[in-house]
């Protein structure tokens, strides 16, 4: 079972702050006593995600809103597919509406578009990463995301590892003064990763003992002879300009990882909708 974010109720929280504010005016003019049928139906095909975020939008709002899933978090769906009955007082099914629909078409959009790459991966080693590429304030969200649609978080901030790049080396003066300053500062288990532009950086940044390797922009030649000069030392990242339309030809040089900054950059939601059944 994928982990949760520790900050979902938090987003939860802020989300429905957002829209809500002082108070829902609209759902005022309905009368406290009228109860409300509803279901969530997917209008193309994807991935469902963002079950818990959806169900805490609801709970948030009525704790007499209830959820019956009919879809379970990161399974694929058909267009026209019923995710979701739901039953409960109508002014807070229609306040929690937009919020909860806002959070699962966000993140099924994203899972749907991971599990897209990683079936191009399908045979080979080499794993998909996530970067920081993220929406502001949604990022463990999003990385969640990520893990529900079959990829694999890479950092979830400057926090819990060094990935030195290109700008930190010029500000430091080199790979080997980076790479040892870095050992220099962080507790002995911390991993450090550094971005070489080509083979001579590679080779340097072998030496001075970098824990990984970010390969930016490498030729499929460049890494093909990358992966032979390395010979399974050190993991090797390929990143830049990774999509759909070269993943698994990348994937068959034999680096280790692939990351890729549009699984979570390019959002495009999935197709959801929220209809009453009175």
């Amino acid at each position: 079972m994928t982990l949760l974010p520790a900050d979902l109720e938090l987003s939860v929280q802020r989300a429905l702050e957002e829209d809500i504010g002082s108070g829902d005016l609209s759902a005022a003019l309905i009368a406290p006593t009228r109860q409300l049928r509803a279901h969530i139906l997917a209008r193309e095909p994807g991935v469902l995600c963002g079950r818990p975020y959806a169900e805490a939008v609801f709970r948030h709002c009525s704790s007499e809103i209830h959820c019956h899933w009919r879809v379970a978090e990161g399974m694929e769906l058909a267009a026209d597919t019923v995710l979701c009955e739901l039953e409960g007082p109508a002014a807070p099914l229609l306040t929690a509406e937009r919020t909860a629909l806002n959070f699962l078409q966000l993140l099924s959009g994203t899972a749907t578009r991971v599990r897209q790459h990683v079936r191009l991966l399908e045979g080979l080693p080499a794993r998909l990463l996530d970067t920081r590429k993220t929406l502001p304030g949604l990022r463990l969200a999003q990385k969640y995301a990520v893990r529900t649609g079959g990829g694999h978080n890479h950092r979830l901030g400057l926090f819990d590892g060094i990935l030195i790049k290109e700008n930190h080396i010029a500000a430091i003066g080199g790979i080997g003064p980076a790479l040892r300053a870095a050992r220099a500062l962080v507790p002995a288990l911390t991993r450090i990763e550094i971005e070489v532009e080509n083979l001579d950086q590679l080779e340097e940044a072998l030496a001075e003992r970098a824990d990984m390797i970010l390969l930016d922009n490498f030729s499929l030649a460049d890494l093909r002879r990358a992966v032979e000069l390395v010979q399974g030392r050190v993991p090797l990242e390929a990143s830049g300009n990774l999509g759909l339309h070269n993943l698994r030809e990348v994937a068959a040089t034999g680096v280790d990882y692939l990351s890729v900054g549009s699984l979570t950059r390019d959002v495009q939601s999935l197709d959801l909708s929220l209809r009453y059944r009175d």
